[in-house]
């Protein structure tokens, strides 16, 4: 495939036309594992390749390492994420808001919510059962994950209408080209940024000096661990992250798992009749159907030589996480949804430094809401499909997901 055959076939990818199934494209995008796009970027689509920069301390995700930032830039802000530095910075962060969320400080924080998790479902599923049809996302999918992530933040779960349109905003700005996207959408999304970082900053303030509670922001404002205190700035930026993240993926993830399932009513039979099979049952989704399908950019800290090619020092490079998860070079019949595929070493949420902080919590709630939903629905049938979906190409899923009950 030449250059422009493979630029093209990318492009395609990001048309939201091809939504619904990009699969195929891909397919043919493997064909040139490491694609070099007519803006000078390139595009990695094969497992091998991704895992092995993934994992690469010669790539970099700080957008001042590319020779042309552009709207990268304008997206990271002053104070970025760490999902947005590099070590040492990224590993002092991340390891400050993991004491407070995982091991080795809080090893059973997860699995506690576990009880918590299921009141919030089935208080869900109760207004559902009457219902002849069902919007997946907004009556289920959505809500679930953001109630579960304003309680561990500490974020009103009242304030979601406020929140809400401004996370949609930035979730827009994630997959923006100014090649083919209004300048507006940028704009709109870093507004939305910002009013999303003063909101939080006005929740900190007002956990500053009280006794520290149960939720991440008052631990992280008032607790001082083995690597200090982080600054404010640090503080909003972290819970930025964790509030998008911590619910955007996993209404993809649930939506998805809901959407495969019932286009699958054999594994959906075994799954009713063998409830324990959920775990890898999600497992197989994260490869399937990731909730995340692309990386939109890294950065060569140096020249990098990749599957033959050399990608210069600053170029910026797309990682393909949903079709390295369809390389049939490392997964066998790899179009095929089956739950009890072995070495299933998917990439749905990433790898390297930069694997996703909140993948425990996420695998869980997916799996208690897909076998609760399933246990509770009469018949569900898929009222349009495909349905219709969401705007980006990098968090793909469906906007809304009609089903009825007969």
């Amino acid at each position: 495939m030449t250059v422009t055959q493979a630029s093209s076939t990318f492009q395609r990818i990001l048309d939201h036309s091809s939504r619904a199934d990009p699969y195929p494209l891909y397919a043919e995008l493997r064909r040139t594992p490491v694609a070099r796009q007519e803006d000078g970027g390139y595009v990695v689509s094969t497992y091998r390749e991704i895992t092995a920069l993934l994992h690469d301390p010669h790539l970099s995700s700080d957008a001042h390492n590319l020779d042309r930032p552009g709207p990268a830039l304008a997206m990271r802000g002053d104070t970025p994420a760490f999902i947005g530095l590099d070590p040492p910075d990224h590993d002092r962060l991340r390891r400050m808001a993991m004491r407070h969320f995982g091991p080795p400080h809080s090893p059973t924080l997860v699995d506690d919510m576990r009880p918590d998790l299921n009141t919030i479902v089935t208080r869900l599923i109760d207004n559902l059962v009457s219902k002849e049809e069902i919007d997946i996302v907004d009556d289920f999918a959505y809500p679930f994950p953001v109630t579960v992530i304003c309680h561990l933040l500490g974020v009103p779960r009242e304030d979601e209408p406020r929140f809400h349109r401004w996370v949609e905003a930035i979730v827009a700005m994630l997959g923006f080209d100014p090649a083919t996207d209004p300048e507006d959408r940028l704009q709109e999304g870093v507004r939305a940024r910002d009013s999303l970082r003063e909101y939080l900053a006005g929740l900190l303030e007002s956990r500053r000096g009280r006794p520290a509670g149960d939720d991440l922001l008052s631990r992280l404002v008032n607790d001082d661990g083995p690597d200090g205190r982080m600054t404010d700035e640090e503080i909003v930026s972290t819970a930025n992250l964790l509030l998008i993240a911590g619910h955007e993926t996993t209404v993809n993830l649930i939506a998805n798992g809901v959407l495969t399932l019932l286009r699958h009513p054999d594994v959906l039979e075994r799954l009713r009749h063998e409830p324990g099979m959920i775990i890898r049952t999600v497992e197989e989704l994260l490869r399937y159907e990731p909730p995340v399908q692309i990386i939109p950019w890294r950065a060569a800290y140096s020249d990098v030589t990749v599957a033959g090619t050399t990608i210069p020092k600053g170029s910026r490079i797309a990682l393909v996480l949903a079709s390295g998860n369809r390389d049939p070079a490392r997964f066998r019949d790899p179009d095929r949804f089956d739950p009890d595929r072995r070495d299933n070493q998917h990439l749905g949420f990433g790898a390297g430094i930069h694997l996703c902080f909140g993948a425990p919590l996420a695998r869980l709630e997916a799996q208690i809401a897909l076998n609760e939903l399933f246990l509770n629905l009469e018949s569900p049938r898929l009222v349009a499909d495909p349905p219709p979906y969401r705007q980006s190409p990098i968090l793909r899923g469906p906007r809304h997901l009609l089903v009825r009950q007969e």
